[in-house]
């Protein structure tokens, strides 16, 4: 098999509440725009490539996909993007959305969002991507203060039907337990990789203990973040690389699936080739000395 032939599937599955996913989903925070994420001069990416390669993810067997309504440059959302390109949307495709993060009309971020306004932006994904209900939201979260009264703001949206299921985002052990004292929690989504740290870790394995699925970002672009992946690979990637014919980012997206059975991962990207390579990352197998190798790689601090 090619990296243009090998589909999702393949990277096996994992549930999200009482919905399968495939562990290879796609990201969208980079689709509307090329280059750097949220940048306020950001060059809107062409309607019809970012259509493209949202319907070509499904076509390679993506059934997951990650979104916000903050995503968006000007003249292009990811909500809407998705809605145009994938509605009606098959009936095996997850859309999981986050709310807390807002930003206005010119782009600037706005204060998190009050347990009264996450109402609001529930609403706005619903209108952006068309639907009557969301499949997943997850709250993302700066700091370490409790969480309590925003997310059981999002636990009444859930009981009246407006969520189908609830998870968390760029949060800390103690904030997944205070939730789940609230409502049941599907996944966490929170930046991991290569060089992840000992107490990151620990976190991905307590969600796996508890089979609550843990949604990596940042696992390819590392300490490149909002600008993507950079080009400082360390030589033991690289030469695991050459090793496997693939790229680095293929490397570092197999090393990431192989921490769990309920890892998923999220790449995103706005070329089609960059998209079936991720794709393709689902069936790579890395020997125990590989991985040895990429575990002891230090933590990335930058």
């Amino acid at each position: 098999m090619t990296s243009q032939t090998i589909t999702a599937a393949a990277s096996g599955t994992f549930d999200l509440g009482d919905l399968t996913v495939n562990r290879v989903g796609f990201g969208t925070m980079r689709l509307p725009q090329h280059g750097v994420a949220f940048a306020a001069d950001a060059v809107p990416r062409d309607r019809g490539q970012a259509m493209g390669v949202l319907r070509r993810a499904v076509e390679l067997g993506v059934n997951h996909i990650d979104t916000a309504a903050f995503y968006f440059s000007p003249l292009r959302s990811a909500n809407e993007l998705i809605n145009r390109a994938l509605a009606p949307y098959p009936d095996d495709l997850v859309i999981t959305t986050k709310v807390g993060p807002g930003r206005d009309p010119s782009g600037q971020w706005l204060p998190h969002a009050t347990p009264e306004q996450l109402r609001g932006q529930v609403e706005e994904n619903l209108r952006q991507l068309g639907r009557d209900h969301l499949d997943v939201v997850n709250l993302r979260i700066v700091g370490t203060d409790s969480i309590a009264e925003r997310f059981g703001a999002l636990a009444e949206l859930r009981e009246a039907g407006l969520i189908r299921h609830l998870g968390l985002s760029n949060v800390r052990p103690h904030h997944l337990a205070e939730a789940q004292a609230i409502a049941p929690v599907v996944c966490v989504q929170n930046m991991f990789g290569i060089g992840a740290s000992p107490e990151q870790k620990e976190f991905l394995h307590t969600c796996g203990e508890q089979r609550i699925a843990f949604v990596p970002f940042y696992s390819i672009a590392g300490t490149g973040r909002d600008g993507g992946a950079t080009s400082d690979d360390k030589s033991q990637v690289h030469t695991i690389a050459r090793a496997h014919g693939v790229s680095t980012a293929q490397i570092r997206l197999a090393w990431t699936l192989h921490q769990g059975p309920h890892v998923l991962a999220i790449p995103g990207t706005g070329d089609p080739d960059h998209l079936a390579q991720n794709v393709a990352a689902g069936v790579l197998r890395l020997s125990q000395d590989e991985l040895t190798v990429l575990d002891s790689l230090d933590h990335e601090t930058a």
